[in-house]
């Protein structure tokens, strides 16, 4: 059975389990309508175990575990809902891992820290550095790979943010495996595995009030990091961040969401952080790292019915993006840019908390690609 088929089954199935439980009230039954039900109140807190079954081109199918904690501080619905979502891994491809994101809002938007944690063993897929990369032949690089990047900010104004940010990158234990087929690739900068530390500062605008699924508000980041031999970096790099998503509201349940992001990163920059264009956020439908160099600059629309008019629980969204890669700023061009779009499902996995399941179709000219996640791609 083909994995998008398998997805809907288990999906549809999780479904008819929980309406079953409601008349006999089985132990089984009983789990899977505590989880779907989300009986808690919008002001109280609400901690979730539940097993999960992902796809993303970089991983085929994942087998693991999610947990997400959503609770507003003080228990005041006034204060915005913060997350924390952890996800335990491991795939058929050799790799397994934990990802941990957090979004967490002070009392009154005192403080806010938004970071993320990666600690995994990822065998990826390694094409080349620049726009015109060939699509057959990549490299495997099986390495140990830990992120660590966490921004501490606090409000200096209304939705605004400011503070310092702390970006840790460890990636150790490569063995960088050249293509049987067709020549062999050049070896990037730290093939040989890398451990940078970067330093700098974030300025956030974020009228957000949920994050894992956004339908009204804007949300604008500017970010420095600094990455230097002095502070205990390998290399001596810097890195620009700039990502502004809004958020609009049409009709009932409809979004209509947009996102431009840059990544613009100057120095002797190790592959692995170089500007990544694919994955399961921006640009669905390419492995991430299908494309790199040291500059990024893409966009993308999405289009969610959350849920659709006629359901409870099943919505859906379409979205299109683009985005190019170059050496310098001024290189990049839009007959270099790449296009993809796509379309997907969702359901409503905690009602009181507003957030759904994805399954989400990207296509590009190198065909299909599948996702499967909690919370929406931005």
């Amino acid at each position: 059975m083909k994995f998008p088929k398998l997805l809907i089954t288990l999906v549809l199935a999780f479904s008819i389990i929980a309406s079953f439980g409601q008349r006999k009230k089985s132990l089984p039954a009983r789990l899977v309508n505590t989880l779907l039900n989300d009986t808690a109140s919008a002001a109280e807190k609400s901690f979730r175990v539940y097993p999960t079954l992902g796809y993303s081109p970089e991983t085929g199918v994942e087998l693991g575990a999610s947990a997400l904690w959503l609770f507003r501080a003080k228990g005041d619905t006034l204060n915005r809902l913060s997350e924390i979502q952890a996800f335990a891994f491991f795939t058929f491809n050799a790799q397994y891992g934990l990802w941990i994101d957090n979004a967490i809002y002070g009392d009154k938007d005192k403080w806010f820290f938004l970071g993320r944690t990666r600690i995994q063993r990822f065998p990826l897929l390694y094409y080349g550095i620049g726009h015109n990369t060939a699509g057959d032949n990549p490299a495997v690089i099986d390495a140990n790979y830990i992120l660590l990047r966490q921004r501490v900010l606090r409000k200096i104004s209304n939705n605004l943010f400011l503070g310092p940010e702390v970006d840790y990158q460890n990636l150790f234990g490569v063995k960088f495996n050249q293509p049987h087929e067709g020549d062999p690739h050049t070896l990037p900068t730290g093939s040989n595995g890398t451990n940078n530390l970067g330093i700098g500062g974030a300025l956030v605008y974020d009228t957000r009030h949920n994050v894992l699924n956004v339908r009204k508000g804007l949300f604008g980041e500017l970010s420095f990091l600094k990455y230097a031999p002095s502070i205990g970096s390998d290399y001596h790099f810097s890195s620009v961040n700039v990502d502004v998503r809004s958020f609009h509201p049409y009709k009932k349940n409809n979004v209509i969401a947009w996102q431009v992001y840059g990544n613009f990163l100057a120095g002797d920059v190790p592959f692995n952080q170089l500007a990544l264009m694919g994955g399961e956020m921006m640009m669905r439908g390419f492995y991430q790292g299908r494309y790199r160099d040291k500059n990024l600059l893409s966009a993308q629309v999405e289009y969610r019915m959350l849920p659709f008019s006629f359901s409870k629980r099943w919505g859906a969204t379409v979205f299109a993006g683009t985005a190019a890669v170059a050496p310098q700023v001024g290189a990049l061009q839009l007959n270099q840019a790449q296009w993809s779009a796509g379309a997907g499902l969702r359901y409503l996995l905690f009602r009181k908390k507003d957030i759904f399941l994805r399954f989400d179709v990207g296509m590009t000219k190198e065909g299909p690609a599948f996702y499967f996640f909690t919370g929406e791609a931005f």
